[in-house]
């Protein structure tokens, strides 16, 4: 979706994607940004091929997130469990580790929500299963994710200034 500066009009039903995201199998989805980058609210519709998974499980420290599924009938993980969602569900995420979530498609055919975010940067996601952290700034162009066992101590590799 081209940014003009103006509202656009766009179909969550149409079969066109920008991308299938990641391209490693088992992480497989089809993708279609609806609000173009560099706005303070993202939303993407996403069609979750069978047997795929959108996501690990994560929290964020900043953005909330929902979802609101239109066809298919994905998996949602959260603090509570697991949950076969139908069309016209909607989950929302709040931010903090009640807000975990992940979304599987253990169905034979694909799965398509709409996912909206807020844009809140710096931002920190923490991903429990595997124990990781990612930490991002749009501002700084700043990505990097790593494991909380390879945390150091505040001082380790710093000078005092004399």
């Amino acid at each position: 979706m081209a940014d003009t500066g103006t509202a656009g009009v766009t179909n969550v039903f149409a079969d066109e994607w920008e991308e299938i995201y990641p391209p490693t199998e088992g992480w497989r989805s089809n993708t279609r940004r609806l609000v173009p980058r560099g706005r303070r609210l993202g939303m993407s519709v996403i069609e979750l091929l069978p047997g795929q998974t959108y996501c690990p499980y994560h929290f964020h420290h900043g953005n909330e997130e929902l979802i609101l599924v239109l066809r298919g009938t994905p998996t949602l993980r959260t603090p509570d469990g697991e949950r076969d969602l139908q069309p016209g569900d909607f989950a929302h995420f709040p931010n903090g580790p009640n807000g975990a979530h992940q979304v599987v498609n253990r169905a034979d055919e694909p799965a398509r929500y709409v996912i909206a975010d807020a844009k809140v940067s710096p931002e920190i996601i923490e991903y429990p299963d595997s124990d990781k952290i990612a930490s991002m700034s749009r501002e700084t162009q700043l990505w990097s994710i790593h494991r909380l066992d390879d945390a150091v101590d505040y001082f380790d590799g710093e000078q005092p200034q004399r």
